[in-house]
């Protein structure tokens, strides 16, 4: 290994993921990894073990030095997640100008499935628009589009399964959710790839499930009865509000909802396992591994 690998985001769980596969998984050489984030500060434990820490910010002057002398550069995609403004875009974008002034050799980038404009997902466009200036940058490049994390049914299970009623307007749409560190694996995979085509994989879990077949999965493994009940979309985002989260972020976690009911986010591909060579974690796995913090 002589490239030199940057990974932005680093202090996230994802990024964090993706070094940690780098060092442990691909035997990467610390010295040839960069970790790039607001506060490197939260980086000491990667900085004990060699790992180059740098600082990066939202402007393209800043990000260019963040990235003087790599060779490869995984942009993991931010949490500024603007409805409004479009930050989000804007500091990929600035991202994407910068990896070019600083002579990236290849460009990597997390997005979503499916990022078209027409998705219901409300941030979509973030993606799309990172992909097509990542595309017209004219640095090869791997788009890994990032199916929904397992983990991320901490947001509704603990208080389903404590209510007995999972409220959702997926209908009978599926969803094939990944783990976390599954995906970090394969995108690990990816950056220390030597190809210089451009790629772009869809990442999934192994299955996909309607929400009923989720809650019959939850209740085999916890033993606690939960009812899916069906709302409209409108119903459901005031239930979301009432319970306290704000209307913006409210109206994105229904939008999640209709994009499944929409049979956009489906699809299973093997390219986890294909990229990683290790078997993906199954939905049940993932459960059962969470059982006592799902249920409380």
């Amino acid at each position: 290994m002589t490239q030199t690998l940057l990974v932005t985001g680093a202090s996230g769980q994802l990024g964090r993921g993706v070094i940690n596969h780098l060092l442990d998984t691909f035997k990467v050489p610390a010295g040839r990894i960069i970790a790039a984030t607001r506060n490197p500060e939260n980086l000491a434990e990667l900085a004990a073990r060699g790992v180059i820490t740098r600082a990066d910010f939202d402007d393209t002057l800043s990000l260019e030095a963040a990235f003087k002398g790599a060779d490869r550069v995984l942009i993991i995609s931010t949490g500024e997640i603007d409805l409004l403004h479009g930050k989000r875009l804007r500091q990929h974008q600035n991202a994407v100008a910068a990896a070019k002034k600083a002579g990236v050799s290849h460009l990597l980038y997390t997005s979503m499935p499916n990022p078209e404009p027409v998705s219901p997902v409300l941030f979509a466009n973030d993606h799309y628009g990172t992909e097509q200036a990542i595309k017209a940058s004219g640095i090869p490049y791997t788009i890994f589009r990032n199916g929904w994390y397992q983990e991320n049914l901490f947001l509704s299970l603990p208080h389903a399964i404590a209510s007995g009623k999972w409220y959702t307007s997926a209908g009978d749409g599926r969803m094939a959710h990944g783990a976390r560190d599954d995906m970090a694996a394969a995108i690990a995979a990816g950056l220390v790839a030597a190809s210089s085509e451009s790629e772009t994989y869809t990442l999934t879990g192994p299955q996909a499930y309607t929400t009923a077949e989720i809650a019959a999965l939850v209740s085999e493994v916890t033993g606690k009865p939960l009812d899916v009940v069906q709302v409209p979309d409108e119903a459901l985002t005031e239930g979301v509000k009432a319970a306290g989260v704000p209307e913006d972020f409210a109206r994105i976690i229904v939008s999640f909802d209709a994009n499944t009911r929409s049979g956009r986010i489906a699809m299973v591909t093997d390219a986890v396992q294909t990229l990683s060579d290790r078997k993906s974690k199954t939905l049940k796995q993932f459960l059962e591994a969470n059982k006592a913090a799902l249920a409380g």
